[in-house]
C-alpha cells in the first residue's frame, strides 16, 4: 500500500511539473512573439516553426507543447495521415500538410478531442480553451492557454495571440467558449 501511495505521489508531482512547464513555455513567448502573422510558410518537419517574433494563436499552443517535449506538428500530421476522417471537412482542403495542419485551431481541437482531453469542469491553469469570435465577415476560431494568474473573480488569465503578439490577459469569458481541454 505504501508503494502505491509513493507512485501516486510521484505521478502527481510529475504532472504538476509538466503543467507548470507548459504554462511557463506559453508565458515565455510574451515580449518575444510581437506580431500576429498568419502567412503560410514552408517549415522543416518535425519541429518546424516560423520565427518566434511572429505567429498566430495556435503558435502559442504549439510552442507551449514543445516546451514539454510534445511536437503537435508531428503528432497532428501523423494522426491526420492515419485517421483522415477525423479532420475531413474542417478546412477548405483535406490535403495533408505538415507546414500548416498543426497551425489550425480546428485541427488542434480534433486532435485533443480524439485523445480524450475534453473537460467540462472549472477552468484550471494549463487548460486549453477554444472560442468562436464574431468577425466582420465570418466567425473565426481562436485558442489559448489558462494561466496561473487570475482575475478578481477567480477566472484564469489567458495566454494567447489575438492580433498583438503573445499576451496574457483577462479574456476567458470575453468570447463564446466552444471547447475546453486539460492535457496535464
Amino acid at each position: 500500500m505504501k508503494f502505491i501511495f509513493v507512485i501516486l505521489l510521484l505521478s502527481a508531482s510529475l504532472f504538476a511539473t509538466t503543467n507548470d512547464t507548459f504554462i511557463k513555455s506559453a508565458q515565455n513567448q510574451i515580449g518575444k512573439t510581437l506580431t500576429y502573422n498568419p502567412e503560410y510558410r514552408t517549415l522543416k518537419y518535425p519541429m518546424g516553426d516560423i520565427p518566434l517574433s511572429k505567429g498566430v494563436c495556435t503558435d502559442v499552443v504549439v510552442r507551449a507543447f514543445r516546451g514539454v517535449k510534445i511536437d503537435l506538428q508531428e503528432r497532428i500530421y501523423k494522426d491526420k495521415g492515419k485517421t483522415p476522417e477525423r479532420y475531413k471537412g474542417l478546412y477548405y482542403t483535406d490535403k495533408l500538410d505538415p507546414n500548416i495542419d498543426h497551425r489550425r485551431v480546428k485541427n488542434i481541437q480534433a486532435y485533443l478531442l480524439s485523445r480524450g482531453y475534453r473537460v467540462k469542469d472549472a477552468f484550471k491553469p494549463g487548460d486549453i480553451v477554444v472560442w468562436k469570435l464574431k468577425g466582420k465577415k465570418k466567425i473565426l476560431d481562436h485558442i489559448g492557454i489558462c494561466s496561473h494568474n487570475r482575475n478578481e473573480h477567480g477566472d484564469p488569465l489567458i495566454i494567447h495571440n489575438i492580433g498583438r503578439g503573445a499576451v496574457e490577459e483577462d479574456v476567458l469569458r470575453a468570447y463564446e467558449i466552444v471547447d475546453h481541454f486539460r492535457v496535464f
